[in-house]
Protein backbone atom coordinates (compact mmCIF):
# COMPACT_ATOMS: atom_id res chain seq x y z
CA UNK A 1 0.00 0.00 0.00
CA UNK A 2 1.33 3.46 -0.95
CA UNK A 3 1.38 6.09 1.83
CA UNK A 4 -0.99 9.05 1.12
CA UNK A 5 1.81 11.65 0.96
CA UNK A 6 4.04 9.61 -1.36
CA UNK A 7 3.93 10.75 -4.98
CA UNK A 8 3.30 8.08 -7.59
CA UNK A 9 4.95 8.19 -10.97
CA UNK A 10 2.56 9.31 -13.68
CA UNK A 11 1.09 6.55 -15.79
CA UNK A 12 0.75 8.87 -18.76
CA UNK A 13 2.90 11.75 -19.91
CA UNK A 14 1.56 14.38 -22.28
CA UNK A 15 3.58 16.62 -24.54
CA UNK A 16 2.77 19.38 -26.96
CA UNK A 17 4.39 21.46 -29.68
CA UNK A 18 5.22 25.13 -29.19
CA UNK A 19 1.84 26.43 -30.42
CA UNK A 20 -0.18 23.61 -28.79
CA UNK A 21 -1.77 22.45 -32.04
CA UNK A 22 -0.24 18.96 -31.68
CA UNK A 23 -0.62 17.06 -28.40
CA UNK A 24 0.84 13.59 -27.82
CA UNK A 25 0.77 11.11 -24.96
CA UNK A 26 2.87 8.11 -23.97
CA UNK A 27 2.32 5.51 -21.33
CA UNK A 28 4.99 6.05 -18.68
CA UNK A 29 7.62 5.02 -18.12
CA UNK A 30 9.10 5.79 -21.51
CA UNK A 31 10.94 2.91 -23.15
CA UNK A 32 14.27 4.79 -23.05
CA UNK A 33 15.77 8.30 -23.20
CA UNK A 34 18.96 9.60 -24.79
CA UNK A 35 20.85 12.59 -26.21
CA UNK A 36 21.32 12.53 -30.00
CA UNK A 37 24.36 14.43 -31.32
CA UNK A 38 24.00 13.36 -34.96
CA UNK A 39 24.19 15.97 -37.71
CA UNK A 40 20.67 15.25 -39.00
CA UNK A 41 19.12 15.64 -35.56
CA UNK A 42 21.21 18.75 -34.87
CA UNK A 43 19.89 20.33 -38.08
CA UNK A 44 16.28 19.20 -37.53
CA UNK A 45 16.24 20.76 -34.06
CA UNK A 46 18.56 23.71 -34.71
CA UNK A 47 20.50 22.82 -31.56
CA UNK A 48 23.77 21.22 -30.45
CA UNK A 49 21.86 18.00 -29.75
CA UNK A 50 18.34 16.82 -29.04
CA UNK A 51 17.13 14.74 -26.15
CA UNK A 52 14.57 12.09 -27.06
CA UNK A 53 12.32 9.67 -25.25
CA UNK A 54 11.37 6.48 -26.98
CA UNK A 55 8.02 4.80 -26.73
CA UNK A 56 6.59 1.58 -28.02
CA UNK A 57 4.21 2.59 -30.83
CA UNK A 58 1.41 0.76 -29.01
CA UNK A 59 1.95 3.10 -26.00
CA UNK A 60 1.95 6.33 -28.06
CA UNK A 61 -1.12 8.39 -29.02
CA UNK A 62 -1.89 11.67 -30.72
CA UNK A 63 -4.45 13.42 -28.51
CA UNK A 64 -4.89 16.22 -31.01
CA UNK A 65 -3.41 17.66 -34.18
CA UNK A 66 -2.12 14.59 -36.04
CA UNK A 67 -3.56 16.12 -39.21
CA UNK A 68 -1.47 19.24 -38.51
CA UNK A 69 1.82 17.38 -39.04
CA UNK A 70 4.24 17.76 -41.91
CA UNK A 71 6.45 14.74 -42.53
CA UNK A 72 10.00 14.58 -43.87
CA UNK A 73 11.83 11.43 -44.92
CA UNK A 74 15.29 11.66 -43.34
CA UNK A 75 17.38 9.62 -45.75
CA UNK A 76 20.57 10.28 -43.74
CA UNK A 77 19.15 8.55 -40.63
CA UNK A 78 16.74 6.26 -42.44
CA UNK A 79 13.52 7.38 -40.81
CA UNK A 80 10.64 9.82 -40.93
CA UNK A 81 10.54 13.06 -38.96
CA UNK A 82 7.30 14.89 -38.28
CA UNK A 83 6.88 18.58 -37.47
CA UNK A 84 3.97 20.78 -36.50
CA UNK A 85 2.99 22.59 -39.70
CA UNK A 86 2.00 25.69 -37.71
CA UNK A 87 5.00 26.33 -35.43
CA UNK A 88 7.62 23.97 -36.90
CA UNK A 89 8.29 22.08 -33.65
CA UNK A 90 9.79 18.61 -34.17
CA UNK A 91 7.21 16.09 -32.91
CA UNK A 92 8.34 12.56 -33.78
CA UNK A 93 11.16 10.59 -35.34
CA UNK A 94 10.36 7.04 -36.41
CA UNK A 95 12.71 4.48 -37.97
CA UNK A 96 10.47 1.42 -37.63
CA UNK A 97 6.84 0.57 -36.89
CA UNK A 98 7.48 -0.62 -33.33
CA UNK A 99 9.03 2.51 -31.80
CA UNK A 100 8.37 6.25 -31.85
CA UNK A 101 10.88 8.80 -30.61
CA UNK A 102 9.63 12.10 -29.23
CA UNK A 103 11.71 15.15 -28.25
CA UNK A 104 11.91 15.22 -24.44
CA UNK A 105 11.35 18.99 -24.49
CA UNK A 106 7.71 18.54 -25.58
CA UNK A 107 6.84 17.06 -22.17
CA UNK A 108 6.32 19.37 -19.19
CA UNK A 109 6.11 16.45 -16.75
CA UNK A 110 8.35 13.50 -16.08
CA UNK A 111 8.32 10.57 -18.48
CA UNK A 112 9.63 7.97 -16.04
CA UNK A 113 13.04 7.68 -17.71
CA UNK A 114 16.17 9.84 -17.49
CA UNK A 115 18.46 10.21 -20.52
CA UNK A 116 21.54 8.08 -19.87
CA UNK A 117 22.71 7.39 -23.42
CA UNK A 118 24.43 9.44 -26.11
CA UNK A 119 23.98 8.67 -29.80
CA UNK A 120 26.67 9.84 -32.29
CA UNK A 121 28.86 11.29 -29.53
CA UNK A 122 31.69 11.37 -32.07
CA UNK A 123 29.65 14.04 -33.93
CA UNK A 124 29.41 16.31 -30.88
CA UNK A 125 30.32 19.88 -31.82
CA UNK A 126 33.15 21.84 -30.22
CA UNK A 127 30.70 24.64 -29.39
CA UNK A 128 28.44 22.40 -27.28
CA UNK A 129 28.10 23.61 -23.68
CA UNK A 130 29.83 21.09 -21.42
CA UNK A 131 29.19 22.57 -17.99
CA UNK A 132 31.87 25.26 -17.89
CA UNK A 133 31.66 27.78 -15.05
CA UNK A 134 29.30 30.62 -15.92
CA UNK A 135 28.80 34.07 -14.47
CA UNK A 136 26.24 36.82 -14.97
CA UNK A 137 26.70 39.15 -17.95
CA UNK A 138 26.62 42.70 -16.59
CA UNK A 139 23.68 44.72 -17.87
CA UNK A 140 21.78 41.68 -19.19
CA UNK A 141 19.58 40.12 -16.49
CA UNK A 142 19.11 36.38 -16.95
CA UNK A 143 22.12 36.04 -19.27
CA UNK A 144 25.23 34.16 -18.16
CA UNK A 145 28.50 33.62 -19.97
CA UNK A 146 31.85 31.90 -19.71
CA UNK A 147 33.78 35.19 -19.58
CA UNK A 148 36.36 36.69 -21.88
CA UNK A 149 39.25 34.55 -23.06
CA UNK A 150 42.37 35.23 -20.99
CA UNK A 151 45.27 36.69 -22.90
CA UNK A 152 48.44 34.64 -22.87
CA UNK A 153 51.55 36.26 -21.43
Amino acid sequence: MTPKNEKRAPTRAEGKCLCGAVVVAITAPAQWAWHDHSASTRRAHGAAYATYVGSWASRFRFLQGEDNLTRYEDKERGGVRSFCSTCGSPVTFQRNKQNINIPRALFSSGVGREPRYHIAIDEMQEWTYLGEKLGPLKGYPGVVWTGAKKKRA
